[in-house]
């Protein structure tokens, strides 16, 4: 599969998981997956969940090669859905072996004593990803419970005819950005720099993890929750000035109306995912050839920091008896460079293993103006940070998408809906009996 497949087929598995809410030269296996500890105890047979497209395909491969090892797919819906389905299997002690777990969703099976704890078996291969991917399938410091398989770093999306048009520089730094929001409100006042959507937490997510938001952490036996920490209310009042003072609109992502406000030219920006070429591609034809990437603006100038908008791990069932075969084909899928060409060939996935995103070179066919846009994704990708997620993330999205729809129905500032967050979140853990840190 070319570049430009992989954008729009990225655009269809994160639009999918989002309305249930989300190859180089051969070289040595990693360690991880040749040690004693990696290895099956004799012919093996696996069953593996996932919604990635044509998994089949690549599982062929892997069975040609490892007859000792037999994975089989079990294709799956993907989004909540899917994450409900295993905890339930789980908790009836019918578990596959391996499912496709998205980063949100991990710590919910942890919770749910439903994944292995990987430390051991992927000890090897932490070296082949981002400090920020490899933050999103750890807990603490002392376990791993699943390997990087995909990820969505955020950039800066922009209409580069409109913006030559206006006379609109890039914004470095959301400073910049506001600046050049107030300019073009100025210059057409039927056109924004961009909206705030109250509907897609995931995107609200990826800017505080940009922020440096750290919003759950674990200290000792302990969760602590700090979903209104200093970063998320900056990004929160910050998008609330925009809003309130007339610059940016507040239409939802993915709607009719946001659809013709992109194809008509009345949104010049959207900070989205390395998938949203294919997004652009289905909903804004008109302009193709007419958008460009750069960075997500930042903070401070001169930093380089962003965040992740959707992405999942490949994680083993606590429930498996074939713990060390499971952990063996993980390893190979997300890090064995015939593996991981297959997965972008086959699955359309931007890959999480930094060598990789590498091998990416025909930019995406919307973006055909734009020869290095892989280049650029994996620059963002380098520096994007990612946080711990909580046991109850569902219970924090939703008290998102009821809090701002409040904000903006009736004025009040975004902050109050950050703390709503916060409260909701800490009460259903309370609830729920997790201990929380003081």
């Amino acid at each position: 599969m070319r570049a430009n497949r992989l954008g729009a087929a990225l655009a269809v598995a994160l639009t999918a998981a989002l309305a249930s809410c989300g190859s180089g030269e051969p070289t040595e296996r990693p360690e991880a997956a040749q040690s004693p500890a990696a290895s099956a105890q004799g012919p093996v047979t696996l069953t593996y969940w996932t919604w990635a497209p044509n998994m089949d395909k690549i599982v062929e491969v892997w069975n040609a090669a490892n007859p000792d090892v037999r994975v089989t797919v079990s294709k799956q819906a993907g989004g909540d859905d899917a994450a409900a389905k295993f905890l339930t299997a789980a908790k009836a002690g019918n578990p596959p072996d391996l499912v496709q777990a998205e980063y949100q969703h991990l710590p919910s099976f942890i919770a749910a004593d439903a994944v292995a704890d990987l430390k051991a078996e992927t000890a090897a291969i932490e070296k082949e990803f981002s400090a920020g991917l490899w933050g999103l399938v750890t807990l603490g410091t002392e376990s791993v419970y699943g390997i990087p398989q995909d990820s969505g770093p955020m950039m800066l999306f922009y209409r580069k005819d409109l913006f030559d048009k206006h006379g609109l520089k890039v914004p470095a730094t959301w400073q910049e950005y506001a600046e050049a929001a107030r300019k073009l409100r100025e210059k057409d006042p039927q056109a924004y720099l961009g909206t705030f959507s109250s509907k897609d937490p995931g995107a609200f997510t990826g800017l505080a993890q940009q922020a440096g938001a750290q919003w759950w952490s674990i200290s000792g036996e302990s969760w602590k929750v700090g979903i209104a920490d200093e970063p998320t209310r900056r990004v929160a009042a910050y998008w609330d000035g925009l809003v309130k003072e007339g610059v940016i609109d507040d239409m939802p992502y993915f709607t009719p109306e946001w659809n013709k406000a992109l194809n008509d030219g009345r949104l010049l920006t959207w900070p989205s995912a390395v998938w949203a070429p294919g997004v652009l591609a289905g909903n804004a034809p008109k302009a193709k050839g007419k958008w460009a990437v750069a960075p997500l603006p930042q903070w401070n100038a001169g930093e380089s920091y962003s965040g992740f908008w959707g992405g999942s791990s490949t994680a083993v069932s606590a429930g498996t008896p074939h713990k060390a075969a499971a952990a063996r084909f993980a390893t190979w899928l997300n890090t064995d460079p015939a593996a991981i060409g297959l997965l972008v060939e086959e699955a359309a996935v931007y890959p999480a293993a930094t060598k990789g995103q590498a091998t990416l070179g025909q930019a995406p066919d919307y973006f055909s103006n734009q020869p290095d846009f892989w280049r650029q994704a994996a620059a963002v990708s380098a520096g994007a940070r990612g946080f711990t997620f909580g046991p109850n993330v569902g219970v924090t999205y939703n008290a998102f998408k009821d809090g701002f729809d409040k904000a903006l129905q009736n004025r009040t500032p975004f902050t109050d809906a950050v703390q709503g967050m916060q409260d909701a979140t800490v009460a259903d853990m309370r609830k729920s009996g997790f201990q929380l840190a003081s």
